[in-house]
């Protein structure tokens, strides 16, 4: 076990460099601090750390496109209502297993998540009631669990035509909701502890540094690569702590269990080659009026790729249904987890 400092200087750069892409690209904060966080907390202990800071990010993001509130609010509000009962539902799952399979569950969840948004996975999405109050649910359950909401929130919006106000003003919407509601449902839970306390103070100096920075810094580069370069450091991080949480949970023995974290670095180069050699392609072969990706820096009204300006896109061909098996098991897997009596605390 590292030491206390190691863990805090560790924390520290994470989070400041977290900071830094959320000023950039509008989210990604909880997404990059909570993987490698893990490796030294519990997320008992962070979550409720994460949560408060996220209620500021979100509002600030959510201020700065004010514009596209009236055009997206439709869209989020069965997302919205469908957060409530997730996030009680995922408070109590907190509150109630052992920290590890917490751990567990975390990265499980969240590596096929990355990974299909890495991949650039196009299918048509319709915002409907039917769809939106099952996925909020979901969603609610996901974030009270881990803080962690921008994968599928993302992979949703991406598909629907949204324009970039659009797109960050409906994910702000939402993540300020389920941020809120989660810091009062951790309050009632008795959730806020004082190690909490000591991690919220490592924090704020790196948001307030890290947010304006990035934001200054992203005007001079491609917002797009920038993205796809973060997905890529996310997922080899989460590889990198389900192997370390798989040894914990004596479930493989080292050095078998980092394998996890060698199949996702080689999924990850193949789906990096696919992006890079696509954005070759699209360079040779623009037209006038060929459709703008979200990293173009045309202004705040392009367009992000969906069904309605782009052929829907499967970089994984017919390995996209075997990809679909694998994450229904897994999700099958951590329901029989969440259900045994095995891993939940002892009364």
């Amino acid at each position: 076990m590292p030491s206390l400092d190691t863990a805090v200087i560790v924390l520290a750069g994470i989070a400041l460099f977290a900071a830094f892409v959320n000023g950039a690209l509008g989210y990604g904060f909880s997404s990059l601090t909570v993987p490698l966080a893990l490796v030294f907390y519990t997320n008992r202990i962070l979550n409720p750390a994460v949560v408060l800071i996220e209620i500021f990010l979100n509002l600030y993001v959510l201020f700065i496109n004010l514009n596209g509130v009236p055009a997206v609010w439709k869209r989020v509000f069965p997302i919205l209502i469908g957060l409530l009962p997730g996030i009680a539902v995922g408070a109590f799952v907190l509150a109630s297993l052992q920290p590890g399979w917490i751990k567990f569950g975390t990265y499980t969840v969240i590596l096929p998540l990355i990974l299909v948004q890495a991949a650039g996975w196009r299918r048509p999405i319709r915002s409907t009631w039917l769809i939106g109050l099952p996925f909020g649910t979901a969603l609610g359950i996901l974030y009270s669990v881990t803080t962690i909401s921008g994968p599928p929130l993302a992979i949703l919006f991406n598909n629907q035509g949204l324009v970039k106000s659009e797109f960050r003003a409906g994910l702000a919407l939402v993540r300020v909701a389920e941020s809120s509601v989660t810091a009062i449902v951790y309050y009632q839970l008795g959730l806020f502890i004082a190690e909490s306390e000591h991690i919220l103070l490592v924090f704020i100096p790196c948001v307030v540094v890290g947010v304006p920075l990035g934001a200054y810094v992203i005007r001079r580069l491609d917002a797009e690569t920038f993205r796809r370069i973060c997905m890529s450091f996310d997922a080899w991080v989460v590889g990198f702590g389900l192997s370390r949480v798989l040894i914990e949970l004596n479930l493989i023995e080292s050095p078998w269990a980092y394998s996890v974290m060698v199949v996702t670095i080689l999924i990850d180069i193949y789906l990096l080659y696919i992006f890079f050699a696509r954005k070759a392609a699209s360079k040779q072969s623009q037209t006038p009026w060929a459709p703008l990706t979200p990293g173009d820096r045309s202004g705040p009204h392009d367009r992000i790729p969906s069904d309605m300006t782009e052929l829907p896109f499967d970089p994984l061909g017919p390995l996209g249904l075997l990809l679909g098996y694998i994450i229904t098991i897994l999700a099958v897997g951590m329901l029989l987890y969440t259900v045994s009596p095995a891993i939940r605390l002892s009364p």
